[in-house]
C-alpha cells in the first residue's frame, strides 16, 4: 500500500486505502488498522474512525503538528497494512425484530413493485438475507449494512422525507440501514424497529458496531408495540 494520507482540518488526517481484497468484507481491512491505532496507546490519538475505504484519525494538535502525526500513524500501521481478523473483535449475531410495511413502511409497496414481486415476498427476501455492519456513520449508531439481495436494490427518494422516525429501517442502493435517530432522510423506508440502536444513558450507547452479523426478524403489530412500551 502506499502512503496515501491526508490532512483533514487542523486535528485530523486520513488514511486512505485501496479497494478490497476478493473475497474480504467491506470494512474489514478499515477496521483492522483502527484496532491496531486505538490499541496502541498513544495520548495524542484522541479518536480513530473507520468507514469503508478510509481511516480518519483525530489527533492532538498540541502534541504533534501533521506532519508527525503523518509519520506515526504510518509507523505504527507497518506490519499491519493486510488485514488481521484476530485484531478484531468476535463479530457479534444480532436479531434485530422488525414491523414491515403499513405506516412503518410506507415504500414497500413501491419497492417491491420495483422488485417485480409481492410485498409478502419482499419482506421474506430481505429478513432471510444475513447482513454484516460494514460501518458506524452519518448520525451515532446508524449501522450501514452488507449483504442485501441484488433484487431488492432501490434509488433513493428522488424528495427526502424532512422527518425519518427513529427505528425506521430501510434501502439505498445496494445496503439496507437502520435510523437511530428522527432525523430528515432519503431510503427507501420498508419497516420499523422498536429496538433502541443508540442511547446515550446506556453504558454503551450505541448498540451495533463494525463487523458484527445481523439478521432482521419480522414481527406483528402487537409485538412491536409491545416492544416500543419497554
Amino acid at each position: 500500500m502506499n502512503r496515501n494520507i491526508i490532512p483533514l482540518g487542523d486535528r485530523a488526517l486520513v488514511i486512505q486505502l485501496p479497494l478490497q481484497h476478493e473475497n474480504q468484507p467491506v470494512g474489514q481491512q478499515s477496521a483492522g488498522m483502527a484496532e491496531v491505532l486505538r490499541s496502541a496507546g498513544r495520548s495524542w490519538i484522541l479518536d480513530v474512525v473507520p468507514a469503508y475505504t478510509t481511516v480518519t484519525v483525530v489527533y492532538d494538535p498540541l502534541q504533534l503538528l501533521y506532519e508527525e502525526a503523518a509519520a506515526e500513524v504510518w509507523t505504527l500501521l507497518q506490519g499491519h497494512i493486510q488485514p488481521d481478523p484476530t485484531l478484531l473483535p468476535e463479530p457479534r449475531v444480532i436479531e434485530i425484530p422488525v414491523y414491515y410495511g403499513k405506516m412503518d413502511g410506507p415504500d414497500l409497496p413501491q419497492c417491491a413493485e420495483r422488485a417485480g414481486m409481492s410485498e409478502k415476498e419482499f419482506i421474506k427476501r430481505h429478513a432471510e438475507a444475513v447482513y454484516r455492519v460494514a460501518m458506524i456513520g452519518f448520525m451515532p449508531g446508524f449501522p450501514y449494512l452488507t449483504g442485501l439481495p441484488p433484487e431488492l436494490s432501490q434509488p433513493r427518494r428522488s424528495s427526502p422525507r424532512s422527518v425519518v422516525p427513529a427505528g425506521a429501517v430501510g434501502i439505498a442502493g445496494g445496503q439496507t440501514g437502520v435510523y437511530p435517530l428522527a432525523t430528515p432522510g432519503g431510503w427507501q423506508l420498508i419497516g420499523r424497529t422498536p429496538l433502541s440502536l443508540f442511547d446515550p444513558k446506556r453504558a454503551e450507547p450505541i448498540l451495533l458496531r463494525t463487523g458484527d452479523v445481523v439478521r432482521f426478524v419480522p414481527i406483528d403489530e402487537g409485538s412491536y408495540a409491545l416492544g416500543e412500551s419497554r
